[in-house]
């Protein structure tokens, strides 16, 4: 079973590039399956990690980045891939 984690974050007006670069240079204590990283406008960040668990497991996940990063707390999901039709 995979699971996939969603880090979503929103820094102050033009520290996106910040937020960007310290989102990148977190390393997690265990190397997920795959893990890919995003920008959009309004200098949001997100991160996606796969993993190779249950959807309830315990698995490695970004931290928060200090308050002078954010305008707000980050935002985690998890989502469970769902069979072709």
């Amino acid at each position: 079973m995979t699971v996939a984690l969603m880090w979503e974050a929103r820094a102050p007006e033009g520290r996106g590039a910040e937020l960007l670069a310290w989102a990148r240079a977190q390393a997690l204590p265990e190397r997920p399956v795959r893990r890919e990283t995003f920008r959009a406008p309004r200098d949001r960040v997100l991160v996606i990690t796969w993993w190779d668990a249950p959807y309830d497991a315990v698995v490695p996940e970004l931290p928060d980045p200090g308050p002078e990063l954010v305008t707000r707390p980050v935002h985690r999901w998890r989502f469970e891939p769902v069979a072709a039709d």
